[in-house]
């Protein structure tokens, strides 16, 4: 027990006197993560959509070069950037520019390359996330639109990106958690996220184990927040279990297929509104009729 109290102890001294740098730390690594998942789930659906053009023998041999080539680009960026570690390209970025430039091409600052890194690495992940969920979409959707003469952009974006979106949200949400943690190797190039906090913490007071603790149970904070959010999102988008037959436009109901449970549909017989149009029109025809004579 004088070892938990010790414990907390030292964590109230951490918190104290470095509890503004923790902060902006976490801050950081919020921002960072959920910019760079954003531009990465960019990335990943670009790279999906141009892994997916339809390329067929008959077609023209120029097009069918340069499909072949996409596809290979974006093969070797895929397997290039999930297969190196995040802190390693990094390294390349920040310290290899100057490196081959001779300093003519260097980072001022950290936010860009750290941004960049983050979101190529994501980018790459996503990209065979979407390719998966273009996949999994039933392919008469997509000759159902080019039936009606959509191209390829306008079938991804207004009929197949839309479902597929719903199928990878959970990866969506997954990358962004992995995002929240594999920030913190962004210390290699300077960028002051929450695990630099706790690096400098440490470096001023040598109590490593308390700023250690304080670093998990911020990290846990901040993914079970992410993944209570991400829940609520998918149920947002899965909308409501109960549906309800909603026609805005009489003209697409046909007549005695659709009752409504209190007053039927206007071309209904059982329809208050059907029966009053029918009075009406009645009295107009008889007025007419009486007109005429």
């Amino acid at each position: 027990m004088n070892k938990f109290a010790q414990l907390g102890s030292d964590i109230v001294k951490l918190l104290s006197k470095y509890g503004g740098s923790y902060i902006s730390g976490i801050e950081n690594t919020l921002i960072l993560a959920l910019a760079g998942t954003v531009i990465g789930c960019l990335i990943g659906f670009i790279c999906g959509m141009l892994n997916t053009i339809p390329c067929a023998r008959t077609d023209h041999p120029v097009k069918r070069f340069f499909i072949g080539l996409i596809r290979a680009i974006v093969r070797i960026y895929v397997e290039v950037f999930r297969g190196t570690p995040m802190v390693l390209q990094a390294v390349f970025l920040y310290y290899g520019l100057p490196y081959f430039t001779n300093n003519a091409v260097k980072f001022s600052g950290y936010w860009i390359p750290a941004l960049v890194v983050v979101s190529i690495n994501t980018g790459a992940y996503m990209a065979e996330s979407v390719r998966g969920g273009i996949i999994s979409i039933d392919p008469g959707q997509t000759e159902g639109a080019k039936a009606i003469g959509m191209t390829h952009v306008q079938t991804m974006t207004s009929v197949i990106l839309p479902q597929a979106f719903r199928n990878i949200m959970p990866q969506i949400g997954n990358n962004f958690i992995i995002n929240v943690k594999d920030t913190s190797v962004m210390f290699i190039i300077g960028f002051p996220d929450f695990f630099a906090a706790h690096r400098a913490a440490v470096g001023a007071s040598y109590l490593y184990f308390p700023s250690a603790t304080v670093e998990m149970a911020g990290y846990l904070t901040m993914t079970l927040i992410a993944s209570f959010l991400l829940r609520w999102i998918e149920k947002k988008l899965d909308g409501n279990s109960s549906y309800e037959l909603v026609m805005d436009d009489q003209l697409t109901m046909t007549a005695g297929t659709y009752n409504h449970p209190d007053r039927g549909t206007p071309f209904d017989e059982r329809s208050k509104e059907y029966r009053d149009n029918l009075t009406q029109s009645m009295k107009n025809r008889n007025f007419t009729a009486r007109g005429e004579r």
